[in-house]
């Protein structure tokens, strides 16, 4: 959160000083524009990389890509790539990959609902995503149950709250909503309760129009300023191995006609869909991705793309995912020096495999989070929230992560060192050996506004935390998230923008809507 002093109540005590006219200053933080203050960890070689950014060009020349959709195959065939229109497959040469990794950009200036939220996406750069995707929400107090239009709203209002998360997600599937009517739901839900870098499904040309039309009608943007910066961004994810199906062809090249950013993840598992080795794995990975980055610049060059990918290991005993794993971390390693080798921003993920909110859950958060943050991610997707998998978003869980990712960005913010840190006049000169510096000039000054205040978790002593209920973090959590939705705070929105977005919706739900692609 930007201001901490906003935190929800925890039941805590408050020191009767705090709340003194003459206290220490509330402490304000900006998780906004982070940087990444970690040197970037390597798992392979520099050659060893090279020898794989080359045998990712050599699968594109002679084993291919499988691509579906018959118009981003004849784009591919006017750029001069090999096409073979019985089987679908086109054979991409090297030449066009390097010119398409020229024109993609390197940095990406990314347009929120308001300036203070804009995030630009680039090498050194840090943005984090909650979970998203998922068929089903769960929570402490209604239990796991399938995703909702309720649960969409609540989950974009909560990820809205916390500074930390600076690009939203589309979280759960709301499946009460018709998919031919959703991403109305969707979009409008995004619209108006967070003003934070908004996603926009890729299920086809009519709903992504749709989308866009609404977006830009809403931002009050020209024909020409929507399409000179990115305002939104959607997730393509190849068919591993080498396929590309057709709405994913079709979001690749709608956004790029429009501008609008597209992030590429190919989602390999190594001994299912990819080879069982770390280093097989993230080569194909490279490949698909240089696949589908190739098809935005032939389509539009200098359109906006980022190079990503979601590799982990399965469970060879039961075949299923596995996340934050030792394997998962190296992948993630992998996937970063490839990235630095082709110089683009570039997105990982977290993520867990557990079934609740408990320590397994914790801990593969944390190991896969570690693992972007070690590689040098630009983009961390499902970096809260996530159970099952994927299957699955918790409040609790979104909450809990939520504290882990703030004190990441503490991390991030750096500390100073300059004679007022130091503190020999203000601090080491007023206290006596064997003293204290609770009263010490430096102390009073800053004992309001130095430390992170924690959201969730809970300092109290044992007989403290047994007298206010023994409760547990997620148990603590809930309480977070409850207050968060009763509190309802919004941007402040502009009342004919908002009218006349909705009365887009009932237009076209009035003409049918738009049924999604496949």
């Amino acid at each position: 959160m930007g201001v901490e002093s906003s935190t929800p109540a925890r039941g805590g005590r408050r020191r009767g000083r705090a709340a003194k006219a003459d206290a220490a200053p509330t402490r304000e933080v900006d998780y906004r524009t982070l940087k990444n203050p970690f040197p970037p960890m390597d798992v392979f070689s520099t050659d060893q990389i090279a020898n794989m950014h080359d045998t990712a060009l050599r699968i594109l020349e002679e084993l291919g890509m499988k691509v579906l959709l018959p118009e981003a195959r004849a784009i591919f065939a006017r750029g001069g790539t090999r096409v073979d229109e019985t089987s679908e497959m086109v054979f991409i040469g090297r030449d066009l990959v390097e010119a398409a990794l020229q024109t993609a950009p390197k940095s990406i200036l990314c347009k929120a609902g308001a300036r203070r939220r804009d995030v630009v996406l680039e090498l050194g750069s840090l943005v984090f995503q909650p979970g998203a995707g998922a068929p089903h929400a769960t929570d402490l107090v209604r239990g796991r149950r399938p995703g909702s239009g309720q649960d969409y709203r609540e989950y974009t209002q909560i990820a809205h709250h916390f500074d930390v998360f600076q690009m939203m997600s589309p979280s759960v599937e709301p499946q009460d909503v018709p998919t031919h009517l959703r991403h109305y739901f969707t979009t409008e839900a995004q619209l108006t309760l967070t003003d934070k870098f908004p996603f926009m499904f890729a299920r086809g040309t009519p709903q992504t129009v749709d989308n866009f039309e609404m977006l830009q009608a809403f931002r009050g943007l020209s024909d020409d300023a929507f399409v000179a910066q990115p305002h939104s961004y959607t997730i393509i994810n190849t068919n591993s191995p080498r396929m590309l199906d057709v709405p994913m062809a079709q979001g690749l090249i709608d956004f790029a006609r429009f501008g609008q950013l597209s992030i590429v993840t190919p989602f390999t598992l190594m001994g299912a869909m990819a080879p069982i080795t770390v280093a097989g794995a993230i080569t194909l990975s490279h490949a698909e991705a240089l696949a589908a980055i190739t098809l935005t610049q032939l389509t539009r060059p200098g359109a906006p793309i980022c190079y990503g990918t979601f590799t982990s290991n399965v469970d060879m005993k039961s075949g299923a995912p596995a996340f934050g794993t030792p394997t998962h971390f190296q992948a993630s390693l992998a996937a970063g020096q490839l990235a630095r080798f082709i110089g683009m921003p570039w997105r990982s993920a977290a993520g867990s495999a557990s079934n609740c909110n408990d320590v397994q859950a914790a801990n593969e958060n944390q190991f896969g989070l570690w693992g972007c943050l070690m590689a040098g991610a630009t983009v961390v997707i499902h970096s809260a929230g996530w159970l099952e998998g994927g299957l699955s978003v918790s409040y609790e869980k979104l909450v809990t992560d939520a504290e882990v990712l703030n004190m990441v960005a503490e991390l991030c913010a750096g500390r100073q060192a300059e004679a007022d840190e130091i503190g020999f006049d203000n601090a080491l000169l007023h206290v006596d050996p064997g003293g204290h510096f609770f009263a010490a000039p430096q102390t009073m000054e800053r004992y309001n506004s130095e430390f992170y205040e924690p959201i969730v978790h809970d300092y109290a002593n044992f007989g403290t935390w047994t007298e206010r209920g023994a409760q547990d973090a997620s148990t603590r959590a809930t309480g977070v998230w409850q207050a968060i939705l009763a509190e309802d705070k919004r941007p402040d929105l502009e009342d004919d923008r908002v009218e006349a977005l909705r009365a887009f919706i009932e237009k076209r739900t009035a003409e049918g809507g738009a049924q999604p692609e496949s």
